[in-house]
């Protein structure tokens, strides 16, 4: 099972790039490459998954447990010639001060090799110090190699590599020169994603020859190779799918991206057929028992949300005619009245009673922690479980109607500070971002509820004197 961890002595260091542009290069010379991403996070994956050509599998001690790690990382290299772990912020980073959260700990959980992605840019002796210290600050962490990036050129890369060769046992494994061809564009959130670059394809390619000619793949795969099969203490539970018995709508297009791989394969598992609809294009609604619309970019596309008025209106005719619907982060800001943004302002599909106003810095930014309020629509068994996600939006909600709300914030912002998850007839909405994950099958618990209205509403519609030859 060749794997190993790239990362990085802090943040912005290049690591999504090389990551991307390593998944891209090794899938190219033929090998079959399975990206995870360390962390909560949407837009990284996503590039990830489009240059390996295989969905990105988020990796997260916040959310999940050791074994729940392990489990899905064998789950999904099963079939793959070698697996690439991209870390998030430094490899020492984390919530808490032992770091039992950091990339170093997942590194050492996974038997991971570590590759370290160092920006030279300004650096030339004080490179021996960091990796020296790297290097001896955990003694588990098997650092296996650098990689040097935002070099100024051969002058500059020949005094680096002397300089580690000389006070360092660790292997140069590549010098990324300064190149804008390598930047890809980004905003509040991060990168631009994939979903919305029209040309992130090329983009890949050009970054996967950069990096395929500057960085010895062979060395990464000979490292790779070298990394020891984890094994979960706990066998992971088979998956017994249902049949499919209902249709969830699920919105995805440019300005709606953010899902995760697991969670749409949960909704599968429990019964339900997915079915994508373009907010952008499509005039109606497919023929669907549910809907889930996630996290995106909405007030970057509002004119052409605000543009498309019959789905707007078919949308809000459903929810307002108790289809059930949950809708996330993006998806919340497009269930409310309007959207202001940059001085203007566009009319949404309206059935959340609040306008949602975009700031300059973040409202919400990091991991969650919600308590169930007895008020949601799928609540976990059990009274007033808790429930771990993360949210990150630039936006608040302003003139919000009383409502019931499903949560009530431990960790974060949420909607209004102390509260998360609006509940509406059959729609629940929040800010955060859940995964289903052995601590919350949130996706079952919503086909559960969508099975249930779906029947409700077949009864309602036979006759009783019908029902009662049945009975």
């Amino acid at each position: 099972m060749a794997h190993i961890l790239i990362s990085a002595a802090h943040k912005s260091s290049g690591k999504t790039t090389i990551s991307l542009g390593l998944c891209a290069a090794l899938a190219q010379d033929g090998l079959t490459v399975q990206p995870f991403k360390k962390g909560p996070d949407y837009i990284d994956p996503m590039w990830l998954s489009k240059a390996a050509g295989r969905n990105c599998y988020n990796l997260d001690f916040f959310t999940m447990g050791r074994d729940e790690i392990l489990s899905i990382f064998t789950r999904q290299m099963r079939d793959a010639d070698i697996g690439l772990i991209e870390g998030n912020k430094g490899l020492y980073d984390g919530l808490d001060l032992d770091g039992s959260n950091s990339n170093a700990a997942l590194a050492t959980l996974l038997n991971a090799p570590v590759i370290l992605v160092l920006d030279a840019r300004g650096m030339t002796r004080g490179i021996a110090p960091l990796v020296l210290g790297y290097q001896a600050f955990d003694t588990d962490v098997k650092i296996a190699g650098v990689i040097l990036n935002n070099v100024g050129g051969k002058r500059h890369e020949a005094k680096l590599r002397a300089i580690l060769e000389h006070y360092t046992d660790v292997a140069v494994l590549g010098a990324v020169h300064h190149d804008n061809d390598l930047v890809i564009d980004e905003r509040h959130l991060g990168l631009i994603p994939s979903n919305e670059s029209a040309r992130a394809d090329a983009k890949i390619r050009q970054v996967a020859n950069i990096i395929a000619g500057q960085i010895d793949l062979a060395a990464i795969s000979n490292i790779a190779a070298t990394a020891v099969q984890p094994v979960p203490t706990t066998p992971p539970a088979p998956i017994a799918a249902r049949d499919i018995d209902v249709r969830i709508g699920i919105a995805r297009d440019s300005a709606f991206g953010f899902y995760y791989p697991g969670d749409l394969e949960a909704l599968k598992q429990s019964g339900a057929e997915l079915v994508f609809f373009n907010t952008l294009r499509d005039a109606q609604l497919p023929d669907v028992d549910g809907l889930f619309i996630g996290g995106g970019f909405p007030e970057t596309h509002m004119d052409q949300l605000e543009a498309n008025l019959e789905l707007r209106n078919t949308i809000r005719a459903a929810i307002d005619s108790g289809m059930p619907a949950y809708a996330e982060c993006g998806g919340l800001m497009y269930l409310a009245r309007r959207i202001h943004y940059k001085g203007t302002s566009r009319d949404m599909v309206g059935v959340v009673p609040a306008d949602v106003m975009m700031h300059t810095r973040p409202q919400g930014r990091g991991y969650v922690r919600l308590r169930e309020t007895g008020q949601g629509l799928w609540p976990m068994s059990g009274s007033q479980a808790e429930i771990c996600g993360h949210e990150f939006h630039y936006s608040a909600l302003n003139d919000l109607a009383t409502l019931p709300f499903a949560y009530e914030v431990l960790r974060g912002t949420g909607i209004d500070g102390t509260h998360d998850g609006i509940v509406y007839k059959n729609l629940q909405a929040n800010y955060a971002h859940l995964r289903d994950v052995e601590k919350n099958h949130w996706a079952t618990r919503f086909i559960e509820f969508v099975r249930a209205q779906k029947k409700l509403q077949r009864q309602a519609v036979v006759p009783p004197s019908t029902q009662q030859g049945r009975a």
